[in-house]
């Protein structure tokens, strides 16, 4: 049994990848999940190279076995969850009047359903975690678009709000189990996810996603009686846009 594990979904790239290495470097063996197996593999080998303890498990995040049996995964390899990063997210735009049914259900289970079954499926553990250490910690991976709608981004918006929302309930709900629950609304990181936009925001322009790892860190790092419900990271300037 590992002394500190952490399970971090979206983990192939971009802010998940960073959350994982962060985490790893710290001393937590991970698990790291991702719905392309050969990029989450390659994503792994980087994280071993550095002498990281990692497990990768491959998930599609909208399908609701996958979601069940990635928690077990993590359960049988680590026996102990103290962070889970529910990170996996996908964002499609489109005008309102030409929203997909596929593309709008989509959104709603990567970015919405799976993240609260995973919640369901992992509480147990973390409730140990809470009990053992007085301080579990649930990163949600939310948007600065789920704090104002953002046009062609609707259903983008509307699921990354509801993750602020859910997180909220969360807290509210287990939160005298000694389990935290930040949800984290990021303007646009320098991220695969933010290639569409690229022509328009430079990369350089962007946040890293380093920004959002050291926010973990800092979570983790706050004795149990400092309960930060949610951060966002705005672009100077942009503040009430991505």
């Amino acid at each position: 049994m590992a002394d500190w594990a952490a399970l971090v979904t979206g983990g192939s790239s971009g802010i998940g990848l960073a959350i994982a290495r962060a985490l790893g470097e710290d001393g937590y063996a991970l698990t790291v999940s991702a719905r392309r197996p050969e990029k989450l593999e390659a994503a792994v080998e980087e994280l071993r190279a550095d002498g990281l303890e990692v497990h990768s498990v491959p998930a599609q995040m909208a399908e609701e076995e996958d979601v069940v049996g990635l928690v077990a995964a993590h359960r049988d390899k680590y026996g102990r969850m103290d962070v889970l990063v529910n990170n996996a997210g996908i964002g499609i735009g489109k005008e309102m009047d030409s929203i997909d049914t596929k593309h709008l259900d989509l959104q709603l289970g990567v970015n919405l359903r799976a993240l609260i079954i995973a919640t369901r499926e992992s509480l147990p553990l973390l409730r140990e975690a809470g009990a053992e250490h007085g301080k579990a910690l649930i990163v949600n991976t939310a948007s600065i678009a789920g704090k104002s709608g953002t046009p062609w981004l609707s259903v983008y918006s509307a699921t990354k709000a509801a993750v602020i929302n859910f997180s909220q309930a969360t807290q509210k709900e287990v939160g005298e189990a000694g389990i935290q629950v930040t949800a984290l609304a990021p303007a646009f990181v320098d991220t695969p996810m933010t290639d569409f936009v690229k022509g328009q925001v430079e990369a350089e322009q962007m946040i890293r996603p380093e920004d959002i790892a050291e926010a973990v860190r800092f979570l983790l790092r706050t004795s149990p009686n400092c309960l930060v419900p949610e951060i966002v990271f705005a672009r100077p300037g942009d503040v009430d846009s991505p």
